[in-house]
This record gives structure tokens, sequence and C-alpha cells, in this order.
């Protein structure tokens, strides 16, 4: 982020940097320049405005108060929420810009003003150069709109194309400068990545009968700890497949891409199944690695998810008790908390109106999450 402020240049690990996107990167940079202690308060003020933000996105859906000021009072003291406000990680600011992205949405679908429309698009622009996660969102909401607005005819066709208009040219943009710089073509190599070291290596562990871990290993797969992500870079990938010391980046996630390819089409069956297990994954549990590491500082990151993918849920859970029973407690603590506010939404669903488009927008915006995380 740092060089990108100053230089111009967006690089990691000293070759172009092509997992990151440059949203938080580059407001890490800006609000560090007098310290890390006030990027950490900056960190907070952004948790406190993505609250605000949820007070505003419940008035546009439901224009309730008492409804917009429930979501709000739960986002701020759930407990996740006001951990990552102390945590340099771009999630809060990747909601609040996809809140704003949202509430303008909510908006739009009240008013039907394309400048509203448009200003919803580079929110979403800006939420997904902090995370490329909803790279593909722009598309799914302008199929949404086209059947909403299906009988307007003045919008039916205008609303979609205003909303591409407003966030393709600026992906098109990072996938040019990716090119130029390496030849790469794609807006973040996190999807090569993902594909390889999620998707192959689980479908591998299944196949092979061996645990994540091992196969990761094989992989040379290094996460993100101190380095910038991109293991095909560092030392212990090119120890696992040194004929690629002298390839490119592009020639490095090119081999990912197609090894996973022919690994998931041999074993689809086997795919499809890990994809389907992963569907309950971000339902039912928190991810709170935070408070994990609190409670065990020494446990192994992502214990759970690790231990119950290699042994299974039954003989897993088993060995999660006796090795750290606290943090089944907390997963339990968490899971109580998560199933009161499933509670909460299915009552306010129930009650809801139905032909509401702003509603159906939550739910359709939930559903491309889950399909990412699944996938």
């Amino acid at each position: 982020g740092r060089n990108l402020l100053l230089h111009g240049r967006f690089v990691a690990d000293g070759l172009p940097d092509l997992l990151r996107t440059p949203g938080y990167p580059l407001f890490l940079a800006i609000t560090s320049l007098a310290g890390l202690p006030c990027a950490a308060v900056a960190n907070v003020i952004v948790s406190v405005l993505c609250v605000i933000l949820t007070w505003k996105l419940g008035r546009a859906v439901f224009d309730d108060d008492r409804i917009a000021l429930g979501a709000a009072w739960i986002l701020a003291f759930e407990p996740l929420s006001v951990a990552n406000s102390s945590l340099l990680i771009s999630d809060n600011l990747f909601v609040a810009f996809f809140l704003l992205s949202l509430e303008r949405l909510a908006v739009f679908l009240r008013g039907r003003r394309l400048r509203v429309l448009a200003v919803a698009g580079l929110w979403l622009t800006a939420a997904t150069f902090v995370r490329p996660v909803t790279y593909y969102l722009p598309v799914a909401l302008s199929v949404g709109l086209f059947l909403v607005l299906a009988r307007v005819p003045g919008l039916r066709w205008k609303a979609p194309a205003v909303l591409l208009v407003s966030v393709l040219p600026w992906f098109a943009a990072w996938q040019m400068r990716n090119w130029v710089e390496t030849g790469y073509g794609g807006f973040s190599s996190i999807t090569d990545a993902d594909l390889y070291f999620i998707g192959d290596a689980d479908v591998t562990a299944r196949v092979e009968h061996r645990s994540i871990s091992e196969v990761l290993a094989r992989f040379g797969y290094s996460g993100f700890g101190n380095s910038s992500g991109q293991s095909y870079l560092l030392a212990p990938y090119l120890a696992r497949h040194p004929e690629q010391a002298g390839w490119s980046q592009v020639q490095r996630l090119g081999f990912m891409h197609s090894e996973a390819v022919r690994v998931i089409r041999a074993h689809y069956g086997d795919y499809l199944r890990s994809c389907l297990r992963a569907l309950p994954k971000p339902l039912f549990d928190p991810s709170a690695a935070p408070f994990d590491l609190l409670l065990y500082p020494e446990a192994p990151k992502y214990v759970t998810g690790i231990t119950l993918s290699s042994q299974g849920w039954l003989r897993g859970g088993i060995a999660l008790v006796k090795a750290y029973p606290w943090i089944v407690a907390e997963k339990a603590a968490f899971g109580v908390v998560l199933l009161g506010l499933y509670l909460l939404a299915a009552r306010g669903l129930f009650r809801a109106d139905l032909q509401n488009p702003c509603l159906w927008l939550l739910l359709g915006t939930s559903l491309y999450f889950l399909a990412t995380v699944a996938a």
C-alpha cells in the first residue's frame, strides 16, 4: 500500500501483487502515515460507521426505525464485530463500502433514480477493490434489477446498464494493469490460488485419504502469515515444484489453474460433495479465529475446521473436546448467538412484505455470498 501511495507501484515479495487488491493496503498506508495507532483508530471509526450504515440500510429496506435500530444495536454488540474493530484487517472497510452500496440500491428501488443507482455501483466497486469476493455480484444484481423492473419500460434496460457502466470500467482498468505488468488478465489471482490450494487440495485429501494439512504441505502452501499470501512465489512452493524456479507468475498461476481443473474434473463427485459440505459452514461456523487464539495461543490456525475436515464430525469433535475444550465451549456459545439471530431474522421475514424488492435484495446478496463460499 505504501509503495502504491508513494511510488505508484503495487508490489509484494518483490513482484507485482496479483493476489491482493489495492483497497485496504491503500487505506492502511494512508491511515498509518502517523503510525499504526492512527490506523487502529481509523479502523475503530470505520467499525462505528458500519453500525450507522446498518441503521440507514434498515430504514431504507423496511422503512421502520424500530427494525433499523434493532439491527444496528445487534451489530454494535455482536462479539465478532467488536473483536474485528480492534484488528488491522480488511473486513470492516469492506463491510462499510458494501453497506453503502446496499443502502443506495435500496433507495433506488424505492425512488427509481438512476443517479442513486450509479452511486451504488461506485460503492460496490470500492468494496470489490477491498475484497474481490463481490467481483461477480454486479452481474447478478443486474439480472435481479432486470427482473424486478421488467414491467417498467423506461428502466428495464437502463437500470442494469447504469449499474454495469458504473462498475465494469474500474474492474477493467485494474485487469489491464495486471495484464500490462505481468500478462495476467484476471482481477485477482485469489481465484486460481483458492482453486488449487482449497479445491484441488480438498479433493486430493479425500481421494488419497490424507489430512488437508498434509496435502497443503505437499502443495507448498504458505498461507498469509507474514507474507502477501502469494504462496506460489515463496520457497516452500518452489521446494515442491523446483522445475518452476524460472517460471513467471503467470506460468505458475496457469499451472495451478490447469492442475486444479484436471483433478476436479477427474473426481467431480468428490468436489461436489466438498462444495455441499461447505454450504453449512458460513451458516453455523462464526469463524471466530481471534477468540480461538485468546483461549489457546498455541493452537494451530483454523484448528476446528482442519480437525473436522480430516477426521470427520464425530471423531474430530471428540478430538477437539479432548484437546481444546474451551474452544468447543466457545463455538457452542457462538452457536447459541447465531441461533438467536436466525430466529429473529425468521420472525422478521414472516412478518415482512414479500412484495418489497429491497427484501429480496438482502436475501439475494446473502445467497450470493453463500454460493461463493461453497464454490
